[in-house]
Order: structure tokens, then sequence, then C-alpha cells
């Protein structure tokens, strides 16, 4: 994950990359990606396409892209990007 941070530039900044290599978040979350589509390409269940909000440990937003035609949100990841976030907050 700092890898990641270093190369989108945040690395030292407010915003914070997490691992969830077991998927104990993603399943408390019910973010699970483990439609067929998907799973035949990536093998093992994923998590969704989400962003999330938290302030003082409160999930205040959290916004998922997913359709019933795109499980795994790539055709229209908007609803998860930074403009969406914007707005909401």
């Amino acid at each position: 994950m700092k890898g990641w941070a270093t190369d989108q530039g945040v690395e030292g900044s407010m915003i914070t990359f997490l691992g969830d290599t077991r998927s104990e978040l993603t399943e408390a979350l019910g973010v699970v990606l483990d439609h067929p589509g998907p799973m035949g390409v990536l093998g093992s269940p994923r998590c969704k396409r989400f962003s999330m909000f938290i302030d003082d440990g409160v999930i205040k937003t959290i916004n998922i892209a997913a359709a019933e035609n795109d499980p795994a949100g790539d055709d229209n990841p908007t609803v998860s990007l930074v403009d969406k976030m914007l707005a909401d907050l």
C-alpha cells in the first residue's frame, strides 16, 4: 500500500491507504465482489469498487460503484470517484 500511496502522490498526507488481506473489513461492510463474471477472471472474491468517508470512526458516506449488469463497477465508477465524494461533503 505504501508503494501505491507514493505512486499516487499522497504519502505523508491526510489520506491513508489500508489493505484488507483477509477480507475482514470487506465482509463486514458487505462489499464482497463475488459475482461469477468477475470471479471467472479474478479467481477469488475481491472488494467492490467503493469510496468511503469516515469522520472520527463513524462512516459518514459510502459510495459503491456496482450495478446488476456491472458488478465490478468498471463501466461506470463515477459514484466512487472524488467528484461524488466532494459533492457528498
